[in-house]
This record gives C-alpha cells, sequence and structure tokens, in this order.
C-alpha cells in the first residue's frame, strides 16, 4: 500500500479550539466543518481532523503524542508565534542528530515539534538513512 497522504484525527471536546488555535498559530484552512467534526489543511497534502466523541468514543489520550512539523526557517517561527503570545513547551535549541527546533502545545496536549534540518553532529551521521532507500 503507498497512501497519497497521511492524516491523523483527534476525537476531543475541544472542538473550537483546536480550530481556533492551528488556524490562529498555523495559518491552517478550514476545509470541512460540520460542528462536530473539522478538517484543517496546513499545506498541500498536510492536514488535521478534530472530532468529537461519537456513540460513546473515547477522547484521545495525546500524552505522548508529538506532531513533528519541518520549517524553513525554524527560527522565525519561534519569533512569530512566542510574539503572537504562545509559550513554547521546549525551548529552541540545536540537536546533534541534526535539527534545531522547539515545541509548543496545542489545547489538546499534543505537542507540536516544529524544526528545521541542520547537518547531524558527526556520530549521529553513521544513522542518516538516503531519501528514497525503503
Amino acid at each position: 500500500m503507498r497512501p497519497t497522504t497521511a492524516s491523523p484525527c483527534i476525537t476531543t471536546n475541544r472542538i473550537a479550539a483546536s480550530r481556533d488555535f492551528y488556524q490562529t498559530y498555523f495559518s491552517a484552512r478550514l476545509t470541512f466543518d460540520c460542528g462536530w467534526y473539522i478538517s484543517l489543511e496546513l499545506g498541500q497534502g498536510l492536514s488535521l481532523q478534530f472530532m468529537e466523541p461519537q456513540q460513546g468514543q473515547p477522547v484521545c489520550n495525546t500524552e505522548g503524542l508529538t506532531y513533528n512539523l519541518c520549517v524553513e526557517d525554524v527560527d522565525g517561527e519561534y519569533r512569530r508565534i512566542t510574539a503572537a503570545g504562545l509559550a513554547a513547551a521546549l525551548p529552541i535549541e540545536d540537536h546533534p542528530w541534526g535539527d534545531r527546533g522547539f515545541a509548543v502545545k496545542d489545547p489538546n496536549g499534543v505537542l507540536l515539534y516544529i524544526y528545521s534540518n541542520r547537518e547531524p553532529a558527526p556520530e549521529y551521521k553513521p544513522f542518516v538513512i538516503a531519501s528514497g532507500a525503503a
């Protein structure tokens, strides 16, 4: 199987807060909203969905869930997001495995790790797998 897209859907009672958060801080475009289910597009082929629990369905336990969002200019995104009033859950810093990043939390407790790729330190270079290798 080779899906053309993949998008997570969080079951939550925080539909409006989720919509507002992603539209405010990530310029998400609302592509579907029937009140209890929303779809937000973050970019070409990148979307997130949120839905209220249906017929006894449990709310998603997001503890430990992290979405990694690669951006071109992580320092610019850090300045933009913190200037807009969102506090970083993890500070911006360089990592030896080959990125520079920081994290924020969405209204559901999902950790959003925002990063830009960097050259990995020598001790991590042996673990880099060439793009397209499977």
